[in-house]
């Protein structure tokens, strides 16, 4: 992994566009490479790996390097992370920096504060540390300082899984079974998967294990009515419509119709006829308002601060603050109220967030109880028991990195009571 100077200089670049912070930064990075086509599949992988390494670990970077600048941060990830020596980087060095190197190797992390440690802005860390106490706030922030693994869902109504591992280890991809999810594998490294075959022909799609997990708590079943409300571009609905062997009836729904446009495309090539998509005026749409009391299942993967998902998107802890996450429980709550009037009695309700905070959680989950009598909730280790998971969990769902090796995931489910 020893970098060119050119190659030091590129990764520099894309990093500081993406400190910018005015969009989210896969987005930037993505940009850099359209206008730097001549780079390299590696080249490409190394950017982006260093790049991301940087915003992972902003904070204790920025205390090894004594500079906040982007080529400081840079190098001191490739020192601390990478472990690379100043020999290693000689040949990508500028004057003078090899006493920079000296420096980042020099430090100690003992004299760092406890949210530069955690590598979190002092607001979250402060935060988590009051919600979980502050040993398990650390393990918490260092799971989620990790980088995901590459999870597949495998289109169980069409191939079996492990004759998905089988066929993607004879293409030299080793693959294991996700330790939760029925449908899951793990894939070792990050190779190209939307190249192979599998993916091609719709047999396994890129989901994270606890993503999947969601649609096994929903626990559609063949000919039913289910909604996923907030189905963004639908893997989740593309799930429950795998547990449905393509039966019934799957309502995609989301306020961005050009999120929901990239569920075509997969749902044509996963061979699935029965999702019907529909875009949301708001949490008020009179279409969404026809099919109240209609719906068998309902999932509402809210949107939130997705912080438990910061293995992949490292800089929603620097783009979002506080007054982000309180906006973001308000709109929840609107939401589930709106989702809730579309369940039928006898129907399940489940709401899920990517969010490791109490206000986006259980707040919202204990809100929606206190004040919606017609639902009971029902117990998560139950329902994914019977669905013969074996994953210990309560009342309601949660998932960490650091615990379950998934992203942070929470969920609560409800049944409408029987008029």
């Amino acid at each position: 992994m020893n970098p060119t100077r050119a190659l030091l200089v590129h990764a520099v670049a894309a990093l500081a566009g993406m400190l910018e912070f005015s969009s989210p930064a896969d987005q930037a990075l993505s940009r850099y490479f359209r206008s730097h086509r001549s780079l390299g599949h590696r080249d490409r992988a190394f950017v982006a790996e260093a790049a991301f390494a940087v915003l992972r670990r902003r904070r204790s970077l920025e205390a090894a390097a004594g500079s906040a600048r982007p080529r400081a941060l840079l190098i001191a990830a490739l020192v601390r992370v990478f472990g690379l020596s100043g020999r290693a980087l000689q040949g990508a060095l500028e004057a003078g920096e090899q006493a920079l190197v000296a420096r980042i190797r020099g430090f100690r992390a003992e004299s760092l504060a406890p949210a530069e440690r955690a590598d979190l802005p002092d607001w979250l860390w402060t935060l988590l540390a009051a919600e979980q106490g502050e040993p398990q706030a650390t393990r918490i922030a260092e799971g989620l300082l990790d980088a995901a693994p590459l999870d597949l869902r495998v289109n169980l109504a069409r191939l079996g899984r492990d004759e998905a591992i089988s066929r993607l280890g004879a293409d030299g991809i080793t693959a294991v079974p996700t330790p939760y999810s029925p449908a899951g594998i793990r894939l070792q490294g990050k190779p190209a998967i939307n190249r192979h075959p599998l993916f091609a022909q719709g047999l396994v799609e890129v989901q994270d294990e606890g993503s999947q997990l969601l649609a096994y708590l929903l626990a559609p079943r063949r000919g039913e009515m289910v909604a996923d409300y907030c189905a963004g571009a639908g893997g989740k609905t593309l799930a429950a419509a795998m547990l449905m062997r393509g039966s019934g009836r799957v309502y995609a729904m989301d306020v961005s119709p050009k999120r929901l446009a990239a569920l075509a495309p997969r749902a044509a090539r996963a061979g699935v006829t029965s999702i019907h998509r529909l875009a949301l005026a708001g949490e008020n749409d009179a279409r969404a308002q026809r099919l109240a009391g209609k719906m068998d299942r309902v999932l509402v993967d809210a949107p939130c601060s997705g912080f438990g998902t910061l293995r992949r998107n490292p800089d929603l802890k620097w783009r979002h603050g506080p007054a982000a996450v309180a906006e973001m429980a308000a709109k929840q709550r609107r939401i589930l109220a709106a989702a809730a009037r579309l369940v039928k009695p006898g129907g399940r309700l489940v709401y899920a967030t990517c969010s490791i905070l109490h206000d986006e959680n259980e707040a919202v989950a204990e809100n929606f109880a206190a004040s919606h009598a017609e639902f009971a909730p029902l117990a998560c280790a139950e329902l994914l028991a019977a669905q013969r998971i074996s994953l210990a969990a309560g009342a309601r769902l949660q998932l960490w990195p650091h615990v379950h090796g998934t992203d942070g995931f929470f969920a609560a489910a409800f049944e409408r009571r029987a008029s």
